[in-house]
């Protein structure tokens, strides 16, 4: 089974045109993703933009099944890019690629995640009934 963490790089969050930093959000969040994922079996990704720029810093949380059908997917957001936003996610993202169906109950979300979520996306169906 393989859960990917999609972030989004490009990511800024709305007071950046006041910060002195030539980073996005986005790459510095991706980044410590990253580091976090590195001793996981979560996959990670980049990509320019989500599309959720009102909640910036964004990422997806999706994956399969051992058989190859795809399994609940996360849209998580508002993030402030930090290494505890990072470590939050990543632990979400193991939990996601240790249930069958990616489904996490509640009882074992990291606190860091909480409030975070954006959208849940069910798996597609595997026939065409």
């Amino acid at each position: 089974m393989t859960t990917w963490i999609t972030i989004c790089e490009g990511c800024k969050r709305s007071d950046w045109d006041e910060r002195p930093t030539d980073r996005t959000d986005g790459d510095v969040l991706a980044q410590a993703i990253e580091t976090c994922a590195e001793i996981t079996d979560v996959k990670t990704r980049r990509v320019s933009c989500t599309m959720g720029c009102d909640r910036a810093c964004n990422v997806i949380v999706q994956g399969m099944d051992e058989s190859g059908k795809s399994k609940i997917g996360y849209s998580l957001g508002t993030f402030d890019g930090t290494a505890d936003d990072a470590q939050a996610i990543t632990e979400f993202a193991t939990l996601h690629a240790q249930s069958p169906t990616g489904q996490v109950p509640f009882r074992t979300w990291p606190i860091g995640v909480k409030g975070h979520f954006v959208s849940r996306h069910l798996p597609l169906p595997t026939d065409e009934s």
